[in-house]
């Protein structure tokens, strides 16, 4: 019984580590590669209860703005870091 929980917390903690990213899809309204940071119109994102609205966001290092530009269909994933919201993927929607 006692390997059983073992078992089940791990698998709980296991499944959470692996899972999907939650994808929200937006417009670019603004890049600043500069700074890191871009300007998006985005659906709601789930993963953290915020309705759609038009904001910048700081984008994590190693994610290049270059691609990007005003009007871009995008897909995004977002994280918390240090208590702001920072880009850690974002793709072109075709």
């Amino acid at each position: 019984m006692k390997y059983l929980k073992l078992g089940l917390i791990v698998l709980v903690c296991t499944t959470s580590v692996w899972a999907a990213p939650d994808w929200t899809r937006a417009s670019v309204v603004k890049v600043d590669a500069e700074k890191s940071r871009v300007v998006l119109k985005h659906q709601r994102i789930k993963s953290i209860g915020m309705e759609p609205m038009t904001m910048p966001f700081k984008v994590a290092e190693g994610v290049s703005l270059v691609p990007f530009k005003v009007g871009d269909k995008i897909r995004f994933t977002v994280v918390d870091r240090n208590d702001h919201l920072v880009i850690d993927a974002m793709e072109v929607v075709k």
